[in-house]
C-alpha cells in the first residue's frame, strides 16, 4: 500500500508532529471527504510500500525523513511556482523553497522529488509569456536536482472561482480559465524548456493538454518508488478523477486544513476557516 500525505493538505509544512506521532503508533485514521465515513490506514513496517508527501515547505519535516526512509521509500511532490503574493499569500519565498528542495535532492538524490509547477493560473499579471519566462528561470535553478516537473491548468471549481474572484478584486487583476486545447502550444514550449534542463514534463489529469514531449503524469508513481527502493513496488493504476493515472494509494489528509492561503487551491473552500481548523488541531489525535 502507498500512503499519500497528502494532496488534501500540506502535512510536512503544518502537521509533521501529528504525522510522526501516528508513524510511531503505526496507524492513523482519516475521513472520506465524500461520504464522511472514517477509515483506518496502517503505517506499520511491512504494510506500507512507500510514502508520497505533498508540500510547499519541507523544512519543518526534513529531520524526520531518514527515520521514514528506514521504514519505506518516499518521494516528495514539491510545489514551487514563484507566483505574485496576490495569488499566494502565505507560502515561503521562492528562494527558501528552492534551497529546501535542493537540500532534499543532495541528501536523497534527484528521484526523491518531483517539482510541481501547478496549477498554471492565467491572469493579467501571469500571462502565458510570463509563465514561459518564470518557468525557465525556475527550471534553470532546479537543473540536476529533479528529473520531472508536473503541470496542469487551474480547474475552475466553484470554490476555486470564488476564491480567485476575491483575490482578483483585492489584488487588482483579472483571471481567466483557459481551455486545455488553447494552451497546448505553451505546454509544448514548457516541455522543451524542461528537457533543456534535464527534466521530463508531465501533465496532471488533463490529457487534452499533452503536447510536444510532454506526457501524462502519475503523481502517485509506483515506478518512482520502485527505483528508490531498489525492488518492485506492487500497485495498479487507480486514478481519483478522469484522466488521473495515479497508482492506488490511501490519502491520510483532510480538506480545508491548509493555511497557506493560495487563491487557486482546490482543497480549501475558505482560508479563514482553514486557519481556524489548523489552530484547533490536536497533534495527539488519531486523525488529522
Amino acid at each position: 500500500m502507498i500512503v499519500s500525505a497528502s494532496y488534501r493538505t500540506d502535512i510536512p509544512a503544518f502537521y509533521g508532529t501529528w504525522f510522526m506521532n501516528r508513524f510511531a503508533a503505526g496507524q492513523c485514521n482519516a475521513i472520506n471527504p465524500w461520504n464522511r465515513k472514517p477509515y483506518s490506514v496502517s503505517l506499520a513496517s511491512g504494510d506500507v510500500d512507500g510514502f508520497v508527501f505533498w508540500t510547499r515547505h519541507l523544512a519543518p519535516f526534513a529531520e524526520y525523513l531518514p527515520q521514514i526512509a528506514a521504514r519505506a521509500p518516499f518521494y516528495v511532490q514539491y510545489t514551487i511556482t514563484g507566483y505574485p503574493r496576490a495569488l499566494e499569500r502565505s507560502v515561503v519565498s521562492t528562494e527558501h523553497a528552492l534551497a529546501d528542495l535542493g537540500a532534499l535532492a543532495r541528501r536523497f538524490g534527484p528521484r526523491a522529488a518531483v517539482w510541481r509547477y501547478d496549477p498554471i493560473v492565467l491572469t493579467t499579471h501571469t500571462t502565458p509569456n510570463w509563465h514561459l519566462e518564470n518557468f525557465s528561470g525556475l527550471a534553470q535553478r532546479l537543473e540536476g536536482l529533479v528529473d520531472e516537473v508536473t503541470v496542469s491548468l487551474v480547474q475552475p471549481y466553484r470554490k476555486t472561482k470564488r476564491n480567485l474572484d476575491r483575490a482578483a478584486a483585492t489584488g487588482g487583476f483579472a483571471w481567466q480559465a483557459e481551455s486545455p486545447e488553447n494552451f497546448r502550444e505553451t505546454i509544448a514550449r514548457l516541455a522543451e524548456t524542461a528537457a533543456q534542463h534535464g527534466m521530463s514534463l508531465t501533465v496532471c489529469s488533463q490529457t487534452k493538454l499533452v503536447a510536444g514531449s510532454a506526457r501524462p503524469a502519475a503523481c502517485i508513481d509506483a515506478a518512482r518508488l520502485t527505483d528508490i527502493a531498489g525492488h518492485a513496488i506492487p500497485s495498479k493504476v487507480k486514478g481519483n478523477r478522469p484522466d488521473c493515472l495515479c497508482h492506488a494509494s490511501r490519502d491520510i489528509g483532510a480538506y480545508d486544513t491548509c493555511p497557506h492561503g493560495c487563491a487557486y487551491c482546490y482543497a480549501v473552500s475558505d482560508t479563514a476557516s482553514a486557519k481556524e481548523r489548523y489552530a484547533a488541531h490536536d497533534p495527539n489525535a488519531d486523525h488529522l
